[in-house]
């Protein structure tokens, strides 16, 4: 196959319009179905999904659909759903574009979207505010069309996002915006449909308590694929970029499949349901032949690093946390709890479900996140430059993987010694993350477990030729640790694997802090 053949198909990467990508000739995944069944199952509606996962999209498709446009919907599913095909006004409000950095820039935009608006419905001589004004649009888009109002909210919390280290700005900000979308509730009789999207949901305290009558559809099963895409339409729809990849990297077809699946699946927004691929990863990695952590460089997670900073949260616990299921019906997005913001974020998902104890278990969803989030964070904690942990951890791999030991550990000594005074007086446990991390970052590369309960040893490390098995004694020496590794079994599940078994105790030196003595047997 040529190696250019996808010139020939268009991705709309970047395109979240509708109408652009029907009237272009791009490549659609049709949802149109669900959004057919969305439209007519109700009419106040919320969902949160991940930054690039299809959101504004949606919003855009809906437009369309109650415009009334049935030419941009032809071969779809919808166009055999669809019947009426009735023309409703559309008030469609985003605020993903702007960069939030005052009330004025937010009252602004506000203001701005609202003259346009009223430029085709006019305007209220008592209508003073931001709110009065909207509500005064809905009434006389009602009345001058003889049609009920359709409201399409685009990334609703962008500004409550951008404010989240700034307390003032941000409860300015819930304070504008709660008056603003509670005009929904006092309208609802000019209403005949609303949407509400945004990446995390806020405390019903806040910004929703006037939308009480809103209905969460993030965790329904009937919408569930309404944003992402699943395997089944990634293979019925770009067969031939799958193909190609194949080729391009010599891999099968079912290997494509295994190495897509690592990297970009695994996002469940409800127990049980099916894993969910993140679109703008996909159609970047299929338009390009090119596996690469497309959807992590287009955001790096800064304020969620100054969340997890400002609770001292320990990161071992990331993967793996538990959270009731009452947190995700009460969003807030605060420093005090950081673990439902860095869900809703995308980047952690469910894994798992306790129906008996209402308990979530969430993790990474894929190797995309997991090593993105763990190499973005690392310089947070060990002030190594990005650049140069990346060339750490490679080196770490290398030595490991030919059999020095030594070196291996004469490298993490190095490590550790390029830490600035001031890290060098942090606590125990700040130490102990330092290694998850060296531990985990290793993990892309060759088979690497952290201790994750107790009866483990702390570290085990798979090359093809060998089994290393670590355990550092903050508290203790080399030898202490090595008896340990002896005495707990930590070697049993490895007796019969063919490849050398290494054992190595660490001590830790509290003085220097900095790896002290070690014994490798």
């Amino acid at each position: 196959m040529n190696t250019s053949m996808s010139i020939f198909r268009k991705f709309p990467i970047g395109v979240q319009s509708f109408e652009s990508i029907r009237s272009h000739g791009y490549l659609y995944v049709d949802k149109t179905s669900q959004i057919y069944l969305l439209a007519n199952s109700g009419k106040a509606f919320f969902l949160s999904r991940p930054r690039r996962f299809g959101k504004s999209l949606l919003i855009s498709t809906l437009e369309a659909y109650f415009q009334g446009q049935k030419e941009l919907f032809e071969g779809l599913a919808i166009e055999k759903l669809e019947k009426e095909w009735i023309q409703y006004p559309v008030l469609h409000l985003d605020l993903n574009a702007e960069l939030f950095n005052s009330t004025e820039s937010l009252h602004a935009l506000l203001s701005n979207q609202l003259t346009q608006w009223e430029q085709k419905y006019g305007t209220g001589e008592d209508e003073t505010t931001l709110s009065l004004r909207f509500k005064g649009v809905i009434r006389r888009a009602a009345e001058q069309t003889g049609r009920s109002v359709v409201v399409l909210i685009d990334e609703y919390d962008k500004p409550l996002l951008q404010s989240m280290n700034n307390p003032e700005l941000h409860d300015a900000y819930k304070d504008i915006l709660k008056a603003f979308y509670g005009v929904l509730k006092s309208a609802d009789k000019d209403l005949q449909f609303y949407l509400l999207t945004g990446v995390t949901k806020f405390s019903q305290v806040s910004v929703f308590s006037d939308l009480n009558q809103l209905r969460d559809i993030s965790m329904n099963e009937r919408f569930n694929t309404l944003c992402g895409l699943t395997w089944a339409e990634i293979e019925q729809d770009f067969q031939p970029e799958l193909e190609h990849l194949g080729q391009v990297y010599k891999l099968s077809q079912e290997q494509v499949r295994e190495k897509m699946t690592a990297l970009y699946d695994g996002y469940h927004f409800m127990y049980g349901a099916e894993g969910l691929f993140n679109p703008f990863s996909v159609l970047n990695v299929l338009s390009d032949a090119k596996f690469e952590n497309y959807w992590f460089k287009t955001g790096t997670p800064t304020f969620l690093v100054e969340l997890l900073k400002k609770t001292d949260y320990d990161l071992r616990d990331i993967d793996g946390v538990e959270l009731d299921v009452d947190s995700f019906a009460d969003y807030k997005a605060d420093a005090t709890r950081p673990i439902p913001v860095i869900y809703q974020s995308g980047y952690l998902t469910i894994k798992d479900f306790n129906p008996e104890f209402n308990i979530y278990t969430l993790g990474f969803p894929n190797d995309e996140v997991k090593y993105g989030f763990l190499n973005f964070i690392a310089p947070f904690y060990t002030e190594v430059p990005a650049t140069r942990n990346a060339f750490f951890i490679g080196k770490f791999v290398q030595e490991l993987r030919s059999g020095n030991t030594e070196a291996f550990l004469e490298r993490l000594r190095a490590f550790f010694a390029d830490f600035p005074y001031e890290l060098n007086a942090k606590t125990e446990r700040h130490y102990q993350v330092v290694f998850y991390l060296v531990f985990k970052l290793m993990g892309q590369f060759t088979q690497a477990k952290i201790r994750s309960a107790k009866g483990r040893a702390d570290a085990v490390v798979h090359t093809p030729d060998y089994i290393y098995i670590f355990e550092f004694k903050l508290d203790g020496s080399a030898t202490q640790a090595l008896r340990q590794i002896d005495n707990k079994g930590y070697l049993i599940p490895y007796t019969a694997d063919h490849r050398q078994v290494v054992k190595v105790g660490v001590s830790f030196d509290a003085e220097e802090r900095n790896l002290g003595e070690w014994i490798i047997e």
